[in-house]
């Protein structure tokens, strides 16, 4: 489990420092700061954060404060996801129709992983709303797909049909099958067939079975005429052994005919922090016919990897004239400097809000 807050891209940041993973704690409440408590289950494990209401309000504005740099933006943006409640969760519906795309598909991302069906109504709107940007879109059929409520299987299968991005039907068909999975398991008197994320994110998909071998994965991942779900499946499966040839499996699936699966497969690539992955995360940065969203992943999981060429290239990309892109790098450069500095990119985790 990734340790270095500057190495975890934006989706893993569900919990984050030491904060991460299973925690020895006395249930229900763990003060961890004088402005934060930690709330935790009866397995021990960190379930949501509470803090003052004046940094609650603190963060609210920040996120939709439009003249914020993108990167403050984000710092309130991780912070909320790890808080419940109608005030955090509002703030993140309105980010989801921010001018910035790639904030906005942050926002409706964070209201999946939090599991929250108060904001489905929003998540919809946002999914049906061919205006806003396919990346946007798709995020929100993710969310949809990760709350699991039996209720989206219509607002879904309506995307899946009518939807004009490929990238968004895929999205759908993902979230259809996960929901069936979880009313499968449900169904058989189980909590859930779904194995928690060693990265403590929501997937799109349940790894396949521990028994395949990595070489089965590694055909299933790489034949384009698979399913999506089977993909996604062998994608995280292969993450999880997290062995060179694993590894490199995951890498050569880079050459994806799916943009969607190509910008999972960076995503993971920047969860396992691998220099090994370097090179074929960087020809995507690189390469300016890619699809943004890919391009995007492929910042972020070089903002994970964080050697000197992967450095270079954020700031040499951080001024694409492709904002999704450009914001991408910035974001990540800010966070390895305050990783460089020893702070905490998280206005939630300070003792009080430090604003620049």
């Amino acid at each position: 489990m990734p340790q270095n807050s500057a190495a975890l891209n934006s989706k893993a940041l569900t919990l984050r420092f030491s904060l991460c993973g299973k925690l020895s704690l006395q249930f229900p409440v763990l003060y961890v700061r004088s402005n934060l408590m930690a709330f935790v289950n009866g397995d021990a494990e960190i379930t949501s954060f509470a803090c003052s209401s004046e940094m609650e309000k603190f963060l609210c504005d920040r996120l939709n404060d439009p003249s914020q740099p993108i990167a403050e933006r984000f710092r309130a943006l991780f912070s909320l996801r790890n808080l419940k409640g109608p005030a955090p969760r509002d703030a993140l519906i309105l980010a989801t129709r921010d001018p910035s795309n790639l904030l906005a598909h942050e926002a409706a991302f964070a209201l999946g992983q939090m599991q929250d069906t108060d904001a489905i109504p929003a998540l919809v709107t946002v999914l049906n709303d061919l205006s806003l940007h396919p990346i946007v879109r798709h995020e929100a059929a993710e969310a949809l797909g990760a709350i699991g409520s039996e209720s989206n299987i219509p607002f879904l299968e309506k995307s899946l049909a009518l939807d004009p991005a490929q990238e968004v039907k895929e999205t759908c068909e993902l979230a259809l099958k996960r929901i069936e999975q979880l009313k499968d398991s449900s169904n058989d008197g189980e909590s859930s067939t779904v194995e928690k994320s060693p990265f403590l994110s929501v997937d799109p998909a349940a790894p396949a079975s521990s028994d395949s071998s990595v070489c089965q994965l590694r055909e299933i991942l790489l034949d384009d005429d698979k399913g999506m779900y089977e993909r996604y499946a062998a994608l995280f499966a292969l993450r999880n052994n997290g062995n060179d040839e694993a590894l490199t499996a995951i890498i050569n699936s880079l050459r994806s005919k799916s943009a969607l699966l190509k910008h999972e497969v960076a995503y993971v690539l920047g969860q396992l922090q691998n220099k090994a992955a370097s090179d074929a995360l960087s020809n995507i940065l690189e390469d300016v016919n890619e699809h943004p969203m890919v391009r995007h992943e492929a910042a972020e999981a070089l903002g994970s990897i964080a050697d000197e060429r992967s450095i270079a290239l954020l700031k040499e990309f951080a001024k694409d004239p492709e904002p999704i892109v450009s914001q991408s790098c910035e974001v990540a450069l800010s966070m390895l400097e305050y990783e460089r500095l020893g702070r905490s990119f998280e206005f939630l985790f300070m003792q009080s809000p430090q604003v620049q």
